[in-house]
């Protein structure tokens, strides 16, 4: 059944965008803005000066005590016993048919205390899977509706914020961040996680800040070109890096080994569902998440065909757009392994008709 606009939850900050005149459409149980000034502009704008994303939407979990990481090792794929404080990590939470509840990223604040961050479909669906395993009493908390995320992405990012920040942001590294005072309020965490790959820093804190905050960050980008970006440019800037969406890259049906996250995937440690995954690892899987480009002209679009030469259907689209950096149609799927091999030929049914494309190595925008 499809969400009406009163069951939708509104971010702290969803007047703001509307008095902007973003489009406002129904995301993930949130009405949250697509776009802005458009996407194409939008999109430049992150990749060439700097772009504020509200991203609110999603999930934040805290996890405490003595066994918060053993917790946290059994139901995620990587291992987090090696991360330092400060550090953060890509990981996911198989479930137990060999797929995906979802994928997340672990923050560590100290040896006794984690930040989960999920996407926001699956907010609850994480919490009970997660709560299921908490067979040791740790304490858990969702502050996901009291917190509000900022995603400031964007070669200008750290020459606006820094500004406003007594935190050195050039000393937060990829998958690293920091806890302080920015624009005056304590305890925000600043990370450097980036899901758009064109640099930049995420800002979370409570939502009572969030106009002051956005307020704040606009002035101090002013003379970048700073404007704000919605999920549309979100999704073609992530597609050009390759970075898989929930939803539509991975779900509960796919396996990470088949997505291509084998490298989030440590098997030196017991996880939910370990066996049948170190199981298709040795023995190879018979679907690959793959990159491809079109050759001729069309565009690919989530659930699309993926055909090969014969016109037989191998497979189907899971994420595709015109690349507006790129200036060509890009899009990932699944196909038999045998087909995964950079530079293989196959065929996207787009309106009735095979268009030709070919597998890449992702990412497709290369630094």
């Amino acid at each position: 059944m499809e969400s009406t606009a009163t069951e939708l939850k509104n971010v702290a900050l969803g007047e703001k965008h509307i008095s902007l005149g973003a489009k406002m459409v129904p995301f993930a149980g949130y009405l949250m803005p697509v776009s802005y000034s458009g996407l194409n502009d939008e999109h430049a704008t992150v990749r060439n000066a700097v772009g504020v994303f509200d991203v609110s939407h999603m999930g934040e979990f805290i996890l405490k005590g003595e066994n918060a990481l053993d917790l946290i090792q059994r139901v995620t794929s990587n291992d987090a016993a090696v991360l330092m404080d400060g550090k953060v990590q890509y990981s996911c939470l198989p479930n137990d048919k060999g797929g995906i509840v979802d994928d997340l990223l672990v923050y560590r604040i100290d040896e006794k205390t984690y930040m989960l961050v999920v996407n926001a479909s699956n907010i609850e669906k994480d919490w009970n899977w997660i709560q299921k395993h908490n067979t040791k009493n740790i304490e858990m908390h969702n502050i996901s509706d009291q917190t509000s995320l900022l995603a400031v992405q964007g070669p200008k990012a750290i020459l606006a914020l820094q500004k406003l920040t007594d935190i050195n942001l050039s000393d937060i590294p990829y998958y690293t961040f920091k806890k302080g005072k920015f624009n005056g309020v304590d305890n925000v965490v600043v990370s450097n996680t980036g899901y758009t790959g064109a640099g930049g820093f995420e800002i979370y804190f409570e939502n009572e800040y969030a106009d002051k905050m956005w307020n704040a960050i606009f002035e101090a980008g002013a003379e970048f070109g700073i404007k704000p970006i919605g999920l549309g440019a979100r999704d073609t800037l992530r597609l050009e890096m390759g970075f898989c969406l929930y939803g539509n890259d991975i779900d509960d049906t796919t396996s990470p080994i088949e997505a291509g996250l084998g490298w989030i995937t440590k098997f030196t440690k017991d996880f939910t569902n370990k066996a049948a995954l170190l199981e298709q690892k040795e023995k190879g899987v018979t679907k690959k998440l793959v990159g491809f480009e079109m050759i001729d002209r069309g565009i690919p679009r989530h659930d699309y065909p993926i055909a090969d030469a014969s016109g037989a259907v191998i497979g189907k689209v899971t994420s595709g757009t015109q690349s507006p950096t790129m200036n060509k149609a890009i899009g990932m799927g699944y196909v038999p392994t045998a087909f995964s091999k950079a530079d293989s030929e196959i065929f996207i049914i787009i309106r009735d008709k095979a268009i030709k494309a070919k597998v890449v190595k992702i990412p497709f925008l290369k630094a």
